[in-house]
């Protein structure tokens, strides 16, 4: 099975996504970094199965995080999405 840049492209959205869903500022900006830097990365080297199958493991393991997260996790914000809602509150 050869990849395509389509199934590419939904894996990274995916990730975008998910990383997308963390409540705390730190962790998603954290996860939405690495996807981006690691599929960066596989587009300057081959894109291979093996990368593809442990991007795909990646992606449940922060689905799975993201829940965690949405259950423990601390409903108060940090100084960062605090200052975020002031300035768009101003505009």
């Amino acid at each position: 099975m050869s990849l395509n840049a389509g199934e590419v492209r939904s894996l990274f959205r995916a990730f975008l996504r998910e990383g997308r869903k963390f409540n705390n500022y730190n962790i998603r900006e954290y996860i939405l970094r690495r996807a981006k830097e690691g599929f960066r990365a596989q587009l300057t080297g081959n894109q291979s199965e093996a990368a593809f199958s442990a991007a795909k493991e990646e992606l449940q393991v922060v689905r799975r995080q993201s829940v965690v997260y949405q259950m423990y996790g601390r409903p108060t914000k940090n100084v960062m999405e605090l200052d975020q809602a002031s300035s768009r509150a101003r505009q």
